[in-house]
């Protein structure tokens, strides 16, 4: 029987790329797709799918979350991220929620094919220089580890809300935007000042701006 694949991306071109590159294969096809979270997490059983693809950046919503959440219900189910997003800054991040591999939009589709092979063998699968990047980690300590990027100080949901306030939104949009109330996103947006050493709110937006558009360069 063929491996079924679940596609969750916002991008109807991305979607129909990857599955024809996957319906391509003689042992693979697709099953199902969506273009946010909730749509994913509420079809994702229905679609018994043996693995998921998750891009991080989705409508609404953060697919570092998105792979939480599933994982949650599916622990079985391996998840391969397909992101735009620099792997020095997301393919841990990405790991660490629970993905098995990360592989970057700008990498060959048969990247793709690859790692679908080698997670549904159970191993994990990431460019060389991540994999090097682990293996200091794990030989020299977290805390050793060189770091290229502020942002490797920020959590998981700090990161989105830099994205969203980068993106042009207000607090008050973001908390929409997330389920969570306007005092836990100001909560976050002074964690991310003093982590980033930013004097104030102007700073942040600036900071912010400029990140975001380092990520679609």
């Amino acid at each position: 029987m063929a491996t079924q694949i679940y596609i969750v991306d916002d991008h109807p071109l991305v979607r129909q790329g990857l599955s024809q590159v996957i319906n391509n294969e003689a042992d693979m096809e697709i099953c199902g797709e969506a273009e946010d979270a909730p749509q994913a997490m509420k079809d994702v059983g229905p679609a018994n799918p043996d693995v998921i693809i998750v891009d991080i950046s989705l409508k609404g919503n953060n697919g570092l979350e998105l792979i939480k959440n599933l994982k949650a219900i599916h622990e079985n189910i391996p998840i391969l991220v397909f992101s735009m997003h620099d792997e020095s800054i997301y393919a841990q991040r990405a790991l660490r929620a629970g993905a098995k591999a990360y592989v970057m939009k700008k990498e060959s589709p048969t990247k793709v094919v690859e790692a679908i092979r080698r997670i549904i063998k159970g191993e994990i699968y990431v460019s060389p220089s991540v994999a090097d990047q682990v293996l200091h980690q794990i030989v020299n300590g977290p805390n050793n580890a060189t770091s290229t990027s502020p942002i490797d100080r920020l959590t998981d949901r700090e990161l989105e809300v830099v994205q969203l306030i980068g993106r042009g939104l207000s607090s008050r949009e973001i908390a929409e935007s997330l389920n969570l109330s306007v005092k836990t996103i100001e909560s976050h947006r002074a964690h991310v000042k003093e982590k980033l050493n930013l004097r104030n709110a102007t700073e942040l937006v600036q900071f912010s701006v400029q990140w975001v558009d380092q990520q679609v360069m």
